[in-house]
């Protein structure tokens, strides 16, 4: 087959590698399950590490987050709370490079 009709597999945008995601929640709050589903589809498809926090496990989290959880930082800023909607997120992680 001629290298012109091959399909190239999909890449994830530039720079996507350069983002962490980080999800703050707790156990057993239903709104942090739904946003950990849309986190870890929306990383998984840009190809952006997550990591999730626990704030029963640190004080510092606790005490800055308690009242807005589930919430999420892009790079260590937050990007929302409460519901965390899947184009804002991807928005986040891929119009900063266009």
């Amino acid at each position: 087959m001629s290298p012109l009709f091959r399909r190239k597999p999909a890449q994830p945008p530039e720079h996507s590698e350069n983002h962490l995601v980080t999800l703050i929640r707790k156990p057993g709050c239903h709104l942090c399950d739904d946003a950990q589903l849309v986190v870890e589809k929306v990383c998984a498809e840009l190809g952006v590490p997550w990591e999730g926090k626990d704030i029963t496990e640190d004080r510092g989290l606790h005490d800055q987050y308690w009242e807005q959880i589930p919430v999420v930082l892009v790079d260590g800023r937050q990007h929302t709370f409460w519901r965390v909607n899947e184009e804002r997120l991807r928005k986040a992680l891929t119009d900063q490079y266009k």
